[in-house]
């Protein structure tokens, strides 16, 4: 099977702008499972502990397993020779700067989390720690251990290879933004077909469990705020209404889109939690936050190894494992399309190992910075004897441990009114930024899906999480994450299979460059006075695109009328920008060669040329554009015979490249 992204489109989709073949089964699974879990009523919380119970005891290990893979095999791309590859063609700049791009990442991958769990786990684990004795110096050691390692690159290594090749996929080889696009090396053109519509289907109901598993966290902590500040009514009831309030502000964030609402609202939310976060390492024991920071660092270096296989199989003791470790890394795989899809739209033009060192080490060192500022905190204000309403209200009712927490801080009413603010922004973001995804995936991959179909998504996902906490609480949700996120791990793993042999192959052309002999990429024939002129020459663009006109577009002609009498299929297009030139090969890669206009700055010593004293004037080029982008030389000035050799040198390169792949 040869790997020919570049020639397919995407699923064919209906003109209301859904692929219904992905959509309706989604919707209607996610129906069946909501409407038998309320039909279910009282019954439904038990199922659910002894479906937990059930994965937990004979899929452990699989979780396990493909967690440390999968961050195994990011680091291994990282420092391979795959990470120069860009995430795009050759020429492509990141569309976005780096603290928009965290930002947004931030946002959607952890916001709620952390703010649920940040005083609440560490405080769970010193008063129930599994290796120590509770609430001593070792539970502490050994909450922030276990924290962190939750918290830590395992997690961002199920985010960063799922949006990797999520973005690999779709920039570089042009298939559409959906998980089905990572099996086309494996099964070429069926992903449009009923396997790829599977795989879609599975990818749409684990992500959005998982963005309602978030929402139910995230309402809670609202609703134990208003609590704790107003004194509204902790209830089911309550919850509800708070749902429905908060996904109609995200589907107005939502139908506004990427760059004018999710973006705003993420750099909103990086200002307020950057804002909350300096407030606690100032105000609180600054010193110890330094003092623990590093040696938490140093014991999660040592321990994550032994964590990262740890089963708990000598012990027998696989609640606390399904409780905690088993559901986050179901919780991280639920996420995954969402996070995956995400940070892949916002990470076009950043080379592989750019994004795997950004997506692995930023929002860790952010998360670890975090956890330790309000979890060390509130477990040295508990072995100080400050911290009674804490672990009482952690014992009790989980969302209210933060609260207590900034209770015991200067202007803690202020404090905890700026939390509150900043929980309902990371709801909304993480509902809008879910019902995009999810969108884009029900429509076949379109990156900018119907607004009607991103307003259903985001309610869809109001209710299902209304339903769910209605009929089971959180532990349902749990449940309902672990559960739809194993068949969707497997899922990954081929998906990690298809993305090594599409690296391999496309490492493959790469090496073509130096393996055919006797060819020059500038041509044939070109003497040392053409290509001085051409070094000093700063043409304007209407030189380049008469070039263009006059000389290309003639050149790619011939050479298509050629191809075409040895019964190949080629054209040539004209854009507004160039021509280009592409040979089909059937089930093979395509061959492309396009020359397109392009302006950059004059040097110093050229501003003298045509008496122009402007810095800002720019000179265009004629460069050479193959399927994986530019290849950053000038063609201008060339014959017209120099281009046809031009063009037979890259064709030569390529056949080469073909005949060594199907080796």
């Amino acid at each position: 099977m040869m790997f020919n992204a570049a020639k397919h489109d995407r699923p064919e989709t209906h003109k209301s702008g859904i692929l219904p073949p992905v959509f309706f089964p989604a919707a209607g699974a996610i129906a069946l499972i909501v409407i038998a879990t309320m039909v279910a009523g009282d019954a439904a919380a038990p199922f659910f502990a002894k479906l937990q119970g059930w994965i937990t005891h004979t899929a452990g290990w699989i979780y396990m397993l493909a967690v440390t893979g999968f961050l195994l095999f990011c680091l291994y791309l990282a420092m391979s020779r795959y990470g120069d590859i860009k995430l795009g063609p050759n020429h492509a700049e990141p569309d976005y700067s780096y603290l928009s791009w965290f930002a947004m990442l931030f946002s959607a991958g952890i916001g709620i989390g952390l703010m649920f769990f940040g005083v609440a786990e560490p405080v769970t684990h010193f008063l129930a720690p599994p290796d120590a004795e509770p609430r001593t110096i070792e539970a502490a050691k050994e909450a922030m251990q276990i924290t962190f390692f939750h918290w830590g690159i395992n997690a961002w290594g199920i985010y960063a290879i799922v949006g990797l090749i999520l973005a690999y996929f779709s920039f570089r080889h042009r298939l559409p933004l959906t998980i089905r696009s990572a099996l086309y090396p494996l099964i070429g053109n069926r992903i449009n077909g009923p396997i790829g519509h599977l795989v879609d289907v599975l990818a749409v109901v684990g992500t959005l469990f998982g963005v309602a598993t978030s929402l139910g966290f995230g309402v809670a902590q609202v609703n134990a705020g208003l609590f704790y500040l107003f004194d509204v009514n902790v209830s089911p009831e309550v919850q509800v209404i708070l749902i429905a309030a908060i996904t109609a502000c995200a589907t107005v964030s939502v139908v506004t889109g990427l760059d004018a609402g999710i973006k705003r609202l993420s750099e909103l939310n990086m200002v307020l939690a950057g804002l909350l976060l300096l407030f606690v390492i100032i105000a609180g024991p600054t010193i110890l936050f330094f003092d623990s920071l590093v040696q938490n660092i140093g014991l999660y270096v040592q321990t994550i190894v032994e964590r990262s296989f740890r089963l708990n199989a000598y012990t027998g003791d696989e609640e606390w494992l399904g409780n905690w470790t088993l559901f986050y890394w179901g919780w991280w795989i639920s996420w995954s399309p969402f996070v995956g899809i995400f940070i892949a739209r916002i990470s076009r033009g950043r080379t592989i190992r750019e994004f795997i060192i950004g997506v692995l080490l930023v929002p860790t060192a952010f998360t670890f910075i975090w956890m330790t500022a309000f979890g060390n905190d509130a477990l040295a204000f508990e072995l100080r004897g400050m911290g009674g309403a804490i672990t009482e209200a952690v014992q009790h009712n989980l969302p209210l441990g933060l609260f207590h927490f900034l209770e015991l801080f200067p202007a803690s009413f202020f404090v905890s009114f700026l939390a509150l603010i900043l929980i309902i922004t990371f709801f909304v973001t993480s509902s809008d930024s879910g019902s995009l995804v999810i969108d884009t995936i029900t429509s076949g991959g379109h990156l900018e899906p119907p607004v009607w179909t991103r307003v259903f998504w985001a309610v869809t996902e109001g209710l299902v999480a209304a339903a769910l906490l209605l009929s089971g609480g959180l532990g349902a949700l749990q449940t309902a994450t672990i559960t739809t996120a194993l068949p969707f791990t497997f899922v990954i793993i081929f998906a990690c299979i298809g993305l090594m042999r599409g690296l391999r192959m496309e490492a493959a052309k790469l090496t073509t460059a130096g393996v055919v002999p006797d060819v020059h990429v500038g041509g044939k024939e070109i003497g040392w006075k053409q290509r001085l002129h051409a070094l000093l020459a700063h043409p304007s663009k209407e030189e380049v695109e008469a070039f263009l006109a006059e000389r290309v577009v003639p050149a790619l002609a011939k050479v298509a009328a050629e191809v075409r009498s040895s019964d190949f299929d080629a054209s040539v297009e004209l854009s507004a920008s160039g021509t280009e030139l592409r040979i089909l090969h059937g089930g093979e890669i395509d061959f492309r060669y396009a020359v397109r206009s392009r302006g950059l700055l004059k040097p110093d010593f050229a501003y003298m040329e045509r008496g122009s004293e402007d810095p800002d004037e720019r000179f265009y080029r004629a460069e050479v554009h193959l399927l994986e982008g530019s290849q950053n030389y000038d063609v201008y000035g060339f014959t017209e015979e120099q281009l046809i050799h031009d063009v037979l040198s890259q064709y030569d390169k390529h056949m080469h490249f073909l005949h060594l792949s199907r080796v």
